[in-house]
């Protein structure tokens, strides 16, 4: 059987403050599993090649599969129901797989949509490798963990039982990013030969807005250090990467390997750039010390709130006194670092958005991302103001961190989105920042900038995206 694994036009994503366009980790998995059992497979990124949802039908008539499978997130739901459909209008017989965030959780509403057969729920990898095995053999679905789909008698809803979590990752055969456009991917707007990689699945944190967490759970699986760095120098001999953007909820959050992986890094003598999530919590300079030293040179942070009660209610757990030590460590140490911050949660006033938003200047980052509080199906957070009716908007696409989609107490939704763009302008156009930045990144910062005031000024909806079809909590 022939498989494609499709990524759809991305347009509303939080990474596009950041011109960042990585590979989609998942989908390099999902491939490298299927490969590693005799299959033939390819990946076609719309996001990175920037195609049209015609040119997407015409790939795929030429490629010929006989099942595509297509990921998305809340944001891009209704581009990935588009591109289905592209594929159902131009090849009927295709087998159409939707797998990720969205429909995991929303996976009663996305199976309303005539263009999708089956919903892949959870850790693809095993799945899908067992859906196309069953597909191939005419054997019966309803035995495939981890999938939902519409009976073929009477259109009823089939949930098979969910897949038990991979817990052993060093089992994974490395993401197929072979298959991948890799000359077209970019960080901080600049092309470069970047990989994505991933050392943990799960977070014990459980912060209220993280999807991650959700889908993954609270329990902690990680990778060996010396598989990651097989990895590392597997890419760097063989796909000549340059740096790598390591995509963990929580990079730092275990020192005892991040320590013995930034020794292995140095004691293979591994030359490359990296970049990581951190929590404040989990640095010290010994830490950060250790990252630089072994390549790293941007850290994002999650500061989240300068408000402590508003910290509690996201279960953030960390505290302002450890926020202002962690960036004043990084700086110290010279490692860049993204300050990014929620704004506009119910609780949230007028002057704790204000407070906020000073706080992120007092920390002096590199660059700052103010995302407007966005909750996303399968969180806590998404339960709580679904039940309390507290959404305004009903259109998946605008689930973006860009556009507002709550009102606070004191703040309706116009007034939050100006809040946001006089956020953004009043840190990036400081005189002193631009000047200081400048000499360090400079066009990175004009390329950052220029990207960050197209996306808060070129707003549209994009896709199938009605929220009003959602049956998720009911």
């Amino acid at each position: 059987m022939k498989i494609t694994f499709l990524n759809p036009p991305q347009t509303n994503s939080k990474y596009k403050f950041l011109g960042v366009v990585a590979p989609s980790l998942g989908i390099g998995y999902m491939a490298a599993v299927l490969e590693k059992n005799g299959y033939d497979v390819d990946v076609l990124d719309a996001s990175a090649l920037e195609l049209s949802y015609d040119e997407i039908g015409e790939e795929i008539l030429k490629r010929n599969p006989d099942i595509v499978s297509i990921s998305a997130l809340t944001p891009t739901i209704g581009v990935a129901l588009d591109s289905a459909d592209k594929i159902k209008n131009v090849k009927p017989d295709t087998v159409v797989v939707l797998g990720g965030y969205h429909p995991t959780f929303e996976y009663k509403s996305v199976l309303e949509e005539p263009s999708v057969d089956i919903v892949v729920r959870g850790e693809g990898e095993y799945t899908m490798l067992e859906l196309v095995q069953s597909i191939e053999n005419g054997r019966d679905l309803v035995n495939v963990q981890g999938l939902a789909f519409l009976d073929e008698s009477d259109d009823s809803l089939i949930v098979t039982p969910d897949r038990p979590i991979i817990k052993d990752l060093d089992e994974l055969p490395f993401p197929a990013f072979h298959l991948f456009p890799m000359e077209k991917y970019r960080i901080l707007n600049i092309t470069t030969n970047v990989a994505t990689i991933i050392t943990t699945r799960g977070c014990p944190m459980q912060c209220s807005f993280c999807s991650s967490a959700a889908l993954h759970g609270n329990h902690l699986r990680r990778r060996s250090y010396t598989n990651v760095c097989d990895e590392i120098e597997m890419r760097l001999k063989e796909e000549n990467i340059d740096t790598i953007a390591f995509m963990d909820d929580t990079f730092t959050l275990n020192k005892k390997f991040v320590r013995d992986f930034c020794n292995e890094i140095k004691r293979r003598n591994l030359k490359f750039w990296w970049g990581c999530t951190s929590r404040v919590d989990t640095l010290d300079e010994e830490i950060l010390q250790l990252m630089k030293d072994s390549g790293c040179i941007t850290i994002f942070i999650g500061v989240e709130s300068a408000d402590q009660q508003m910290l509690e209610k996201m279960n953030k757990n960390i505290t302002i006194s450890k926020t202002k030590k962690a960036f004043k460590l990084a700086r110290k140490v010279g490692i860049r670092t993204i300050a990014s911050c929620v704004i506009g949660m119910p609780e949230d006033t007028k002057k704790s958005i204000q407070k906020t938003i000073d706080f992120v200047k007092e920390l002096n980052p590199n660059y700052a991302l103010y995302s407007l509080a966005t909750p996303y199906p399968g969180t806590r957070f998404y339960n709580e103001t679904f039940k309390k009716n507290l959404i305004q908007i009903k259109d998946w696409s605008k689930f973006t961190l860009i556009d507002p989609v709550l009102e606070t107490i004191d703040c309706s939704s116009n007034e939050l989105r100006s809040i946001q763009k006089k956020a953004f302008l009043k840190f990036y156009l400081r005189p002193g920042y631009l000047i200081k930045q400048a000499s360090q990144d400079g066009m990175i910062l004009l390329k950052t900038i220029f990207g960050i005031a197209k996306q808060l000024i070129s707003r549209q909806t994009n896709g199938n995206t009605d929220y009003n079809k959602t049956n998720v909590n009911k």
